[in-house]
């Protein structure tokens, strides 16, 4: 091994796979945290060796009692900037840390946020510190929230460590507990909920909502509920305290399953129980002063973001194996929305 690169000595087994890519992903060592994308970029790049020639096909065949030679290169630098932003951390140690992300704030830099993001922030704050990942100087980023949902994120430090959350994320082993503040009350006894394909009520008064997502027909910047052809999600939903009289609000809780692109946001809008503030869909319904106090009712038709936090995070330690769990309290101004809803009219 150099400064510039590290070798890994890869024997193939028997039985190996009918392709070079992945017998090297089912073979290597397992502390070398290389993922079978990795190593296809690898093959790609040029840096796979049998017996000193080249091997930059992962279809290649390779036999048993093999030696492949990986050239694994230094992590690289990104573009992406170092910027001084705040952050809240609830854990970190040389594999990953745990955040408590701030509604409003973008997690990974895009064309239309290239700056002022959580990735820019990490940057800013492991400085010379990130092993890289994927052979790039970056955080890993294995799950994101949305900008206006705050709460908890657990970011890779180490090739290792974002392999090991991935399979973790993957397998729906991670535990991910949100609470939203929802239009209406999801209610065992309301007849409407039984007639919503895909949902079923388990134990508990427990929602489970059950579908396919994908990205809507006339609008690519929103997700839809399909049937076909889309990704499996599935959301279990718990109604902890209803406000009003009759109930107009709620503050429920939604725990994950899967974890696709708006999912609790459409899965609840498709059960006809949108999350207040949400502009996309929410929907902008008015509450009656009659039922909620009229400061109530203000504060929900202008609440300014969606009314959802991620407030549990638990999984394993994919490097120690020790079970780690956090808790956020609800932020200030969905705390204060709630103490608002529960007061009498």
């Amino acid at each position: 091994m150099t400064d510039a690169h590290r070798l890994i000595h890869v024997e193939i087994a028997a039985a190996p796979p009918g392709r070079l890519d992945k017998a090297l992903a089912r073979d290597v060592p397992a502390e070398a945290s290389l993922s079978r994308s990795r190593l296809s970029r690898l093959i790609e790049e040029g840096c796979v060796r049998r017996d000193g020639v080249l091997l930059t096909d992962t279809k290649a065949k390779v036999a048993e009692g093999e030696v492949i030679e990986i050239t694994v290169p230094q992590a690289a630098d990104i573009e992406t900037r170092p910027e001084d932003i705040p952050l809240v951390i609830l854990f970190e140690d040389d594999d990953l840390i745990v955040i408590d992300k701030p509604a409003g704030m973008v997690v990974h830099p895009a064309p239309g946020s290239p700056s002022g993001t959580l990735v820019n922030a990490l940057l800013h704050h492991f400085g010379d510190k990130l092993s890289g990942i994927g052979g790039e100087k970056r955080p890993g980023i294995v799950h994101r929230i949305d900008k206006d949902t705050s709460g908890l994120l657990v970011v890779a430090k180490s090739d290792a460590a974002h392999h090991g959350l991935a399979a973790q994320f993957e397998k729906h082993t991670v535990n991910r507990r949100y609470l939203a503040v929802v239009y209406g009350k999801p209610d065992r006894a309301d007849p409407r909920l039984g007639g919503i394909r895909g949902t079923n009520w388990e134990s508990g008064d427990t929602l489970k909502i059950t579908t396919e997502l994908a990205r809507h027909r006339h609008d690519r910047q929103r997700q839809a509920v399909v049937w076909s052809n889309g990704r499996h999600a599935i959301t279990r939903i718990r109604t902890l305290k209803p406000f009003g009289t009759p109930p107009v609000a709620s503050l429920v809780e939604c725990r994950l399953e899967t974890g696709r692109t708006h999912q609790i946001r459409v899965h609840m809008t498709h059960v006809g129980h949108g999350l207040i503030g949400d502009p996309v869909y929410g929907g902008n319904r008015k509450l009656s002063p009659r039922a909620v106090s009229a400061d109530a009712a203000a504060a929900c038709a202008t609440f300014p973001r969606q009314a959802l936090h991620a407030a549990t995070l638990g999984f394993r330690h994919p490097v120690t194996g020790v079970d780690l769990s956090f808790e956020s309290p609800l932020p200030e101004d969905l705390d204060r929305l709630v103490t608002l809803l529960d007061r009498a009219p």
